[in-house]
Parts: C-alpha cells; sequence; structure tokens
C-alpha cells in the first residue's frame, strides 16, 4: 500500500516537471519569435550605407582615408573599411584586382552590409582618343568586353579576333555559346540618381573633363591599338579596365543601384602616359558624388 502511494506522489511529481518544461519551451518559443521579428524588422531602422569599391590601395585607401569613425573588417583577401561621411554610414571595400574579385566582394559586401547603393571606381585606360589623362568617366552604361565567342575554325585556319561576336551571359538558362539570343552585347546600366549626383558636382573635378560614357571590363589588358579600337567601334567603350562590369552585374542580380566611375590613368589612342596620381584624384571626385547623394537622396 505504501508503496503504491509512493508511485502515485512520483507520478504527480514527473506531471508537474512535465507541465513547467512544457511551460518554459512555450516561453522560449515566444521569445524566439519576438527576437526574430526584432531582427528582421532592424535593418529598416537601420541607415543601409553606401558601398564604394577600389581594386588597388591606391584606388581606395585615400578614401577610406577621409571617413570618420572608421573600423575596418576582413572577409577573406577583401577589407573592408567602415565609417561614416557627413554622418552617414559609408563603406570602402578594396576589392582586389579583376573580375572574379570584384565580383566576389560585391556579393560579400551586399549579403554582409545590405548597402543602398554601390560605387565602383578607379582608374583605366583609354579606348576614345577623344580623352585625355585625368579625364573622367561616369559609366552610364558597362559592358563585359570579355564575354566573347570566336568563329568556327578548323585546325591551321589562323586566328581572327575581329570575327569574334559577343555573348550576353545573363541571356537564358542555355548554353550562351548555341543560343542565338545570346549572341548580343549586354550593358548595364548606371542608376539614374547617382548618375545625376555626380553630374551636379562634375565642377569639382578641375583636371579634366567628366563624360558620360561606356565602360568596358575583362580580364585582359589591351595594349594593341587596333583591338582596342575595334571595342571603341563595336562596343562604344570609352575605357577598359578589370572590375566595373563584374560589380555591375552583382548588383544587378540584387537590384542595388549601381554607377561605375573612372579616371583615365593612360590612353594609348593618342599616347597619353600612364600617371598614377589619378586614382588619388578620382576618388577625390567621387568623395564629392557620395557626398551629393547623401545630401539629396539620404539625408533625413
Amino acid at each position: 500500500m505504501k508503496l503504491f502511494k509512493a508511485q502515485k506522489q512520483n507520478e504527480r511529481l514527473w506531471k508537474i516537471a512535465l507541465l513547467a518544461l512544457l511551460s518554459l519551451l512555450s516561453l522560449t518559443v515566444i521569445v524566439g519569435c519576438n527576437a526574430t521579428a526584432n531582427s528582421e524588422t532592424a535593418p529598416e531602422d537601420t541607415q543601409r550605407p553606401i558601398l564604394v569599391e577600389g581594386p588597388m590601395p591606391i584606388e581606395a585607401e585615400e578614401f577610406a582615408e577621409r571617413l570618420e569613425n572608421v573600423e575596418k573588417e576582413t572577409s577573406g583577401i577583401y577589407d573592408f573599411y567602415i565609417g561614416t561621411v557627413d554622418d552617414y554610414p559609408v563603406i570602402v571595400v578594396k576589392t582586389s584586382k579583376g573580375m572574379e574579385n570584384a565580383a566576389a566582394a560585391t556579393a560579400v559586401a551586399v549579403e554582409r552590409y545590405n548597402p543602398v547603393a554601390i560605387i565602383s571606381q578607379g582608374t583605366s585606360g583609354g579606348h576614345d582618343p577623344s580623352l585625355d589623362v585625368f579625364d573622367i568617366v561616369l559609366g552610364k552604361r558597362t559592358v563585359n568586353i570579355g564575354a566573347l565567342k570566336t568563329g568556327d575554325r578548323d585546325e591551321n585556319e589562323g586566328i581572327e579576333p575581329t570575327e569574334w561576336i559577343p555573348m550576353d551571359l545573363m541571356a537564358s538558362e542555355g548554353s550562351a555559346g548555341e543560343d542565338p539570343d545570346a549572341e548580343n552585347i549586354r550593358y548595364y546600366e548606371a542608376d539614374e540618381e547617382l548618375l545625376a549626383a555626380a553630374n551636379a558636382v562634375k565642377d569639382s573635378h578641375t583636371k579634366g573633363k567628366v563624360v558620360e560614357g561606356t565602360i568596358g571590363s575583362a580580364d585582359v589588358w589591351n595594349n594593341e591599338v587596333d583591338r582596342i579600337n575595334w571595342f571603341h567601334e563595336k562596343f562604344g567603350t570609352s575605357v577598359e579596365e578589370m572590375e566595373t562590369a563584374s560589380a555591375a552585374q552583382i548588383a544587378k542580380a540584387y537590384e542595388v543601384p549601381f554607377l561605375g566611375v573612372r579616371i583615365l590613368s593612360n590612353n594609348k589612342t593618342n599616347d597619353g602616359e600612364y600617371n598614377p596620381n589619378t586614382a588619388e584624384v578620382n576618388q577625390e571626385y567621387v568623395y564629392e558624388i557620395v557626398k551629393e547623394y547623401i545630401a539629396t537622396h539620404l539625408a533625413e
């Protein structure tokens, strides 16, 4: 009899303990849901930063030095300088050179920092003989000049680069090399508000012209003037470099406003000699663009 009562008492104690545990779990779920809801709404209450990209140290660090309240974070080989301009959050990323690095750094930045706008900037080589060293091209459009399909030629039939045709890598889910719809030039258009901000402060650049044009990008360094002229005529390129088009492609995938800004550091079409000081001058101008964009589109 005593054993039976003891068993009953133990059962009651287990039921009480089980109810307490269930209550605790329910409370945890409620708190967790509230925390999730708060985390989902937090970005709406936080100012989304402007992202400024530069490939090499001379193309990124001068701008980073202009930031206030700077902290540095690193992901892989990509350095992010997190600070403010006119009390608005701005992040400068040193992407390193090349299309793959620019794309990867842009994707990391979008996922990690959720930027409100992206400006890819740096130096470039001229394709337009009317442009001189220290002139700046605002990328009204950007194009990948490395996405090309060669002609169908057998062994010993030679190489004919002027017969190569463009490939639109974003045209379809099928083969870009076999789909006739992919045999077109893909241009990435600049965001109109970023472009307007850049034009609004172009008088601040006093060492050359500021023009709208087409930025061509590829992991190729073209020194053949005939080849440069071919791109200028076929693709309408004003300058060439190795990053902007891939960053523009990622920005478009995430629907983030984008603008490319490139200064001519040399121009083989008119014998314009390389000048490394152009990198700093371009960052000075982009700094004015950022301030204008903050004042006209982001200030509360």
